[in-house]
């Protein structure tokens, strides 16, 4: 997969902001999860999801233990799934030197370069990825998962472990319940119950995605724990790569 060059990655803080409130124009909150033709299925939750046949799930871990004058490096990770069996198909890392300060709301253009890099190996290319990050959730409307959406053209989500911006009323207790995020009178995400009895996460459209279809398939890549399978297992391998675990 190849990401549209849209802009230069050497940027300050100042820039990235004015490419963000650019790109945000771009991004789509209504459904365009693949380019398939979609085929019968059985059941009206499978209908609405029957082009996708392949989800990835995508993170980042740093590396500082490098001496010297070295800002780190940053090192991405991204697992692809059959959809809706949720089988591993294929796996890729890249690693890249940080080049971006850390800058609350700019994490986006600390961890993409490194991402894409991972991202441009795969053979199997995904139809929705799952991000550990925000998506429409985000100060600026623009989160890590909305930037690469963009980037990639490719349905995105982002997947929070904890609330960046907005107020939500409790969901409910069972497992599927949310509430809606809301800032500034605009619901921007939603807080979802993703096990019963375990604090929310955070699901917010990246591209290409409504709202809606964003916590439905949060859900159905879930595997009973809080953090969907692709982003938890995606934070496994990238900390297994940092530790030098795992040899490609």
């Amino acid at each position: 997969m190849k990401a549209r060059e849209l802009h230069r990655w050497d940027v300050t803080p100042e820039e990235a902001r004015r490419i963000q409130e650019e790109l945000r124009g771009r991004v789509e909150l209504k459904d365009r999860l693949s380019e398939r033709k979609s085929e019968k299925r059985k059941t009206k939750s499978e209908k609405r999801f029957d082009s996708i046949r392949r989800v990835a799930g995508a993170d980042v871990a740093f590396d500082f233990r490098r001496g010297g004058t070295s800002q780190g490096r940053a090192i991405a990770g991204v697992i692809v799934y059959s959809f809706p069996e949720m089988h591993e198909i294929e796996r890729a890392w890249a690693e890249r030197p940080l080049e971006f300060p850390y800058v609350p709301g700019l994490l986006s253009f600390r961890e993409l370069p490194a991402l894409l890099a991972a991202i441009a190996k795969l053979r199997a290319e995904p139809d929705v990825i799952f991000c550990d990050a925000q998506g429409y959730a985000h100060p600026r409307r623009f989160g890590l998962a909305c930037h690469l959406g963009v980037l990639l053209d490719r349905a995105t989500v982002g997947c929070a472990k904890s609330r960046l911006i907005g107020q939500h009323k409790e969901p409910g207790r069972a497992a599927g319940s949310w509430a809606a995020l809301m800032d500034a009178g605009e619901t921007i995400g939603a807080a979802v119950r993703t096990r019963t009895g375990v604090k929310p996460i955070y699901v917010s459209p990246g591209h290409r995605v409504s709202l809606a279809s964003a916590a439905e398939l949060a859900m159905a890549v879930c595997d009973g724990y809080r953090i969907p399978m692709p982003t938890r297992e995606a934070d496994q391998f990238v900390e297994e790569v940092k530790r030098g675990k795992r040899k490609f």
